[in-house]
């Protein structure tokens, strides 16, 4: 099969990191498989043994996401957003791809719903059109009025084969942050979680007995960072490591660097899964990949959700993780460094959390419901 996937992320890299290992999964299977980037780049994920293909880059004004800012940092206008828009409408004539898969869309991305559409048009005006799928995480962000969730509909409705819910619906539904409707739930199909292997103890043993501080691949954090930094000072018989994500980590770790805290800053690291394990405890978010991480590592945990401005669905999975063994979750506007050091010793000394019971397949798992999904619509 030929494999298109469509993504862009607006402020955090979850949604490109998933749909990355959702693109190795098919290259896996020996097919061709092409990743369109609309985000800015993410050095620190690897796209190797997948055509990958960057769109003009956007991303969201903090979390404003109606508010979109291109390569200069102004506002994208009309003619940046056409490029884009070309360039995927291109890139699907030039590939004639077998299946099409919208990362998010129709369920968010609101604000970028032309250059969807005009993919949508353009895969459904190939001579032989591909079978649609959209994917999406275990929770969405709650449509804040009932014609959003409608409008989402009209387009499953008009040009989709399928929904692919990667969650396993034993710990979490979409129906938990979502309405579903008959038509959607007719198209609704459960994957399991998306996540690579877990990943094997780090070789040299990094993260031994460490607690890492983490916020992800984007640029949000600096709150949950300078808060570990004071808590590391009341907590010295352990080494704190904090690792801050973005591509400019190396200028905020200068602007949050305290010499009175034995805290270690770096910028984010692509071996930190291969840490986890060794960890004394984590530090981080609630995003759905660093959830995953925490799932398949046991590593106690304390999970502060990121919750600026309406956001709700870390918040969510949170809630949904906190009757786990060793998962503590603390609010981002009560946080103090008194508070998450209590929290890490209520985590650190409950029982050890097993590693069994969740479904971590989901990458797999979507390649035979699409390859099953393209059979029936091609017999």
């Amino acid at each position: 099969m030929k494999v298109l996937i469509a993504v862009t992320h607006l402020l955090g890299t979850g949604h490109l990191s998933r749909a990355l290992t959702l693109g190795r999964a098919f290259a896996s299977e020996n097919h061709q498989v092409t990743v369109v980037s609309g985000g800015f780049p993410a050095p620190q994920l690897s796209a190797q043994g997948l055509q990958f293909e960057q769109l003009p880059p956007l991303r969201s004004d903090g979390v404003e996401f109606s508010r979109l800012l291109g390569t200069d940092g102004t506002v994208a206008d009309e003619a940046y957003l056409m490029r884009r828009r070309q360039q995927m409408q291109a890139r699907v004539q030039d590939q004639q791809p077998d299946v099409l898969i919208t990362e998010l869309y129709p369920f968010g991305r609101r604000s970028l719903r032309g250059e969807f559409r005009a993919l949508l048009e353009a895969a459904h005006a190939l001579p032989r059109r591909p079978l649609v799928l959209s994917s999406i995480r275990d929770i969405l962000a709650p449509p804040s009025k009932p014609k959003k969730a409608e409008d989402a509909d009209a387009m499953i409705a008009a040009y989709y084969d399928g929904v692919l819910v990667h969650s396993d619906p034993k710990a979490t539904t979409l129906d938990v942050s979502w309405p579903v409707s008959e038509m959607l739930a007719s198209r609704l199909q459960y994957t399991g979680y998306v996540a690579p292997p877990a990943a094997a103890p780090h070789p040299e043993g990094l993260g031994k007995g460490e607690i890492l501080v983490s916020a992800g691949g984007g640029s949000v954090g600096d709150a949950l960072y300078a808060c570990a930094i004071e808590a590391a000072k009341l907590m010295p018989d352990y080494r704190w490591r904090i690792l801050v994500g973005g591509a400019d980590a190396r200028a905020r770790i200068a602007d949050l660097e305290d010499a009175g805290s034995p805290a270690i800053l770096e910028p984010a690291r692509p071996d930190f899964r291969a840490m986890l394990p060794h960890a004394a405890a984590s530090v981080s978010m609630c995003g759905y990949n660093t959830a995953l991480d925490l799932l398949q590592s046991g590593t106690p945990a304390v999970l502060v959700p990121f919750d600026a401005g309406k956001e709700v669905e870390q918040s969510l999975r949170a809630q949904s993780l906190s009757p786990l063994a060793g998962i503590e979750v603390e609010g981002a506007a009560t946080l103090t460094p008194a508070s998450l050091c209590a929290a890490l010793s209520r985590a650190m000394h409950d029982t050890q959390r097993g590693l069994d019971g969740f479904e971590f397949d989901g990458a797999q798992r979507s390649v035979e419901i699409a390859a099953t999904l393209l059979r029936r619509q091609r017999a």
